[in-house]
């Protein structure tokens, strides 16, 4: 087209010495910082989650893998490495044996006392705090105060409070026009006064988990309930509940694996009874019997038997759990 310029393109130049070298070592750099970006994109998850699978081997899968190879030997605490083979014998004796019937038996009724009170009151609890009060953050925060305590503590507040002759309960018992009462050489007192402690402790932690659950449900369906003409009563019974059956399930399971595992309370319960559980091993737990077999008996291969026990009840408390977790599932 006329009084058109033709536009003249420059060509590249050709390649110097100097520019060669220079376009080189960029990409030698720049694929360097490729390779070394795709490694750390591969191997940098790795590396985050590499502590917790050291120290759970350490700490978690060791001892109990030990503990079980253990558990097949005689093996006593004053000579940990001599161990003499000793097959199933130390699992047969444990099924011969009286104490253990009875740790197990003490177990599961103090677990039974403290675990049905513990989730019944933190229930009603946590239904109070999810209506708004005046100063709710002071209950939640007082609620979770027994748990930040240490056992120590406060075993030994409640026996003070559970003293024979000085305690404040028999006090308010004499008040009442009622006898004193020996709280810690009776079997189902001394068991009532333990669980009384794991409900003190465990209340408001399991009470806060309930809130956190009942907050997430819909406000609709109290709207619905509500312009069906239901109750707050039976809002919660119809409502809340069954939105709350995998929380329940949850803590059930929970309290009762604490509850297998009870020590520090009936251990310092009664001081002089040390790892008996009292003067006749009425409130002696699992845990109890573990301590008193391994580092008073110095029966190592027998206490890793009563480990394995307990680990194994364990077992099936999970088993029952996924069991009833997944019918509920099913029924939901």
């Amino acid at each position: 087209m006329e009084g058109r310029r033709p536009v003249h393109r420059q060509r590249p130049g050709p390649v110097t010495a100097l520019t060669a070298p220079r376009a080189t070592a960029e990409e030698r750099s720049r694929a360097r910082r490729s390779r070394r970006y795709r490694r750390d994109l591969r191997w940098s998850p790795y590396a985050l989650v590499a502590p917790f699978f050291l120290f759970f081997s350490a700490f978690g899968l060791f001892p109990l893998l030990y503990t079980g190879w253990a558990s097949l030997h005689r093996v006593e605490l004053t000579d940990p490495t001599h161990m003499e083979w000793a097959g199933l014998h130390n699992y047969s004796r444990l099924w011969e044996d009286d104490f253990f019937w009875n740790a197990l038996r003490n177990t599961f009724t103090i677990g039974v006392i403290s675990t049905v009170p513990q989730l019944l009151m933190a229930l009603g609890l946590a239904h109070l705090l999810n209506y708004r009060l005046r100063g709710s953050m002071f209950f939640r925060v007082a609620l979770l105060t027994p748990y930040a305590t240490s056992v120590a503590a406060g075993t030994l507040v409640f026996v003070l409070l559970f003293g024979r002759d000085y305690g404040m309960v028999n006090w308010a018992l004499g008040l009442a026009g009622l006898d004193a009462i020996d709280w810690q050489n009776g079997t189902w007192t001394s068991q009532l006064a333990v669980s009384t402690i794991v409900i003190w402790r465990w209340t408001g932690y399991n009470t806060l988990i309930y809130l956190a659950a009942m907050q997430a449900v819909p406000s609709d369906l109290y709207e619905s309930a509500a312009l069906d003409g239901a109750s707050r009563w039976q809002q919660f019974r119809h409502v809340t509940i069954p939105s709350l059956r995998p929380t329940i399930l949850f803590t059930v399971v929970v309290s009762t694996i604490g509850a297998t595992q009870l020590f520090g309370e009936p251990l310092l319960f009664n001081g002089a009874a040390g790892a008996t559980g009292g003067a006749d091993h009425q409130y002696q737990t699992l845990g109890l019997y573990l301590y008193e077999q391994g580092w008073v008996n110095l029966h190592l291969g027998r206490a890793s038997a009563i480990a394995w026990a307990m680990f194994l009840i364990l077992l099936l408390i999970a088993a029952a759990h996924w069991l009833i977790g997944r019918r509920l599932r099913k029924s939901g």
